[in-house]
């Protein structure tokens, strides 16, 4: 009986070990900065530590000649799509604003305003006046049919812009989003700089507003790759966020104004901003409109929605990982307001096991024993420059030539089926939006676990 109840009290034990959490959020955190570093563009820093990356794309430019080097590559491919890296630049600049300590207590804060940091500087750069803003480097077909390295490229990479005459509502409003986020992560620490974001914040409002669009209507080779629904979404979202920084009411105006047309429109990602937007203005103003919005977004979500056998809340078949990421993190921010405090950070972490190893396996490269060793991803799936890469590379059984340390794959299909192969864009592609969100929730979990 003794020895029954020893067993027992181990069980007990392992079991309470594993609810309590067997990963190192930390650790995560850190390494999903790193993902950041190896999809820069540009000239690279002294202090650049993913040291298979180098300089590249250094002659990006205008179609007048300006300087557009920099950004973020935006996932196993070259062109860099400015709508979803604003969307991504939003997120981490929000992940650092309200979860400091997180950064902090991974001892990757600086790290993570740097991360911020490279995309800002570059959309400084495609701000060439008030009402133009170039919104895309690169030709998506053109740049999808080699597979070789960025430091390797050759073919044209034209730039494609936004004007009066051509508006993008989405784009404006989503990178005066990003810039007034970003204002708010610099304006403790650097203030000159967080002016001059601001600037560009309140500028590329005033575009948005001014002159409407969808920005893929303007843009038209984005079409096939990021198309954007609808711009009012951004219009609320850029607004609250400049509210958030300014506390100027007429931005609080402008977003009420937008949240009636699409109130029900919930959900989060680089083409809905909705339930983000929800998030952000219940923070500021605790109206209840939008708790109640938040509310039902997140328990829609996780009583209703469809689960994978092994439990993962499944929202899609291409990213389903950044997918679920994308609502985990605005429940997790619904959550730091009190709403359903307990019962939210419960499910999140729960999912979050999903990602980082409770199946058996890591969908975070390079986190955990077992991880993606073919992710669709040029750079690090091909040899050190300056050897070869091509299309004999990829359709190889060769994995990866390097570890593209804290990139998360798109994940598993609805039964949660998964083959790791270069083959699947669907669901072993990455792409900085993917990491965007779950760098957000992981940032959570290292400040609450």
């Amino acid at each position: 009986m003794r020895c029954l109840l020893s067993i027992a009290v181990l069980l007990l034990s392992c079991a309470a070990l594993q609810v309590a959490g067997a990963y190192d959020y930390k650790a995560v955190l850190q390494k999903s900065l790193l993902f950041y570093e190896a999809q820069r563009s540009g000239k690279l820093p002294s202090n650049q530590k993913v040291k298979w990356r180098h300089d590249s794309a250094l002659h990006d430019k205008g179609q007048k000649g300006e300087d557009l080097t920099g950004g973020y590559y935006d996932a196993g491919d070259y062109v860099k799509f400015g709508f979803p890296m604003a969307y991504t630049t939003t997120v981490l600049a929000w992940t650092v604003i309200d979860h400091a300590s997180a950064y902090q207590k991974a001892g990757v804060l600086a790290e993570a305003r740097e991360a911020v940091k490279w995309a800002t500087d570059y959309f400084i750069k495609c701000h060439v006046s008030e009402f133009e803003f170039y919104g895309q480097v690169g030709q998506g077909q053109v740049d999808h049919n080699e597979w070789t390295q960025p430091e390797d490229m050759t073919e044209a990479r034209p730039a494609y812009k936004i004007t009066a005459s051509a508006p993008g509502s989405d784009l404006a409003a989503e990178t005066a989003a990003a810039f007034a986020a970003s204002y708010l992560v610099f304006k403790s620490v650097d203030a000159n700089y967080a002016k001059k974001l601001l600037v560009h914040a309140e500028q590329l409002m005033k575009f948005a507003t001014t002159y409407k669009g969808k920005y893929s209507d303007s843009i038209a080779d984005a079409k096939s790759f990021y198309a954007s629904s609808g711009y009012v979404d951004e219009l609320v979202w850029g607004a609250a966020w400049l509210y958030r920084a300014t506390n100027n009411k007429e931005y609080l105006t402008i977003a009420e104004q937008n949240y009636n047309s699409v109130m029900y429109n919930d959900g989060f990602g680089w083409d809905n901003k909705k339930s983000g937007a929800d998030a952000v203005l219940y923070k500021i103003t605790k109206e209840a409109k939008y708790k109640q919005r938040l509310e039902a977004y997140c328990d829609y979500q996780i009583k209703s929605a469809k689960k994978t056998p092994k439990g993962l809340i499944f929202l899609g078949e291409w990213g389903s990982l950044r997918n679920n990421a994308n609502f985990l993190f605005i429940c997790s921010e619904a959550a730091n307001t009190g709403i359903n405090t307990a019962s939210y950070r419960a499910v999140v972490k729960k999912q979050i096991g999903y990602f980082l190893g409770d199946t058996g396996f890591s969908y975070v490269i390079g986190y955990g024993s077992k991880y993606p060793k073919y992710a669709h991803h040029r750079s690090s799936s091909c040899p050190d420059h300056p050897a070869k890469c091509g299309w004999d590379f990829f359709n190889s059984n060769t994995p990866n030539h390097h570890v593209l340390e804290g990139a998360l794959v798109g994940g598993p299909g609805a039964n949660d089926d998964y083959t790791d192969t270069r083959k699947d864009a669907q669901h072993n592609e990455v792409a900085c939006d993917y990491n965007a969100a779950f760098q957000g929730v992981i940032a959570n979990l290292v400040e609450y676990d």
